[in-house]
């Protein structure tokens, strides 16, 4: 009981802050997803990025919202290693079951760097 009037407080604040900022603002993530989306077309991530790794092309939405998270991830740290790639700096591509913490802290200090 407790954790539900919890989580019914914080949706409640969630809302109240969404209220704030306006309407259009729990679409913003949307947008900004198609915007990411239009980037990486322009920079050929599905025949550079995807096919390489035999992955699928990202949907309009894939980032803005929570379906796998796993596979999420996963995507997010291959197109971050390529884009660093791309970039001129050698990354290595992190794999699948590598640990997430030392994936982000690698992609973390290599974004620093620049």
């Amino acid at each position: 009981e407790e954790g539900g009037v919890g989580r019914r407080g914080e949706r409640e604040r969630s809302e109240e802050a969404s209220a704030e900022r306006g309407p259009g603002a729990a679409f913003h993530m949307f947008v900004l997803m198609e915007d990411l989306l239009d980037k990486l077309k322009l920079l050929s991530y599905e025949e550079e990025a995807l096919r390489r790794h035999n992955m699928r092309p990202l949907s309009r939405h894939y980032f803005a919202l929570p379906t796998n998270p796993g596979e999420q991830f996963f995507m997010f740290c291959t197109l971050a290693a390529w884009l660093i790639t791309k970039a001129g700096r050698p990354f290595e591509q992190p794999q699948e079951y590598d640990d997430p913490n030392a994936v982000i802290s690698n992609v973390l200090s290599e974004l620093r760097s620049f």
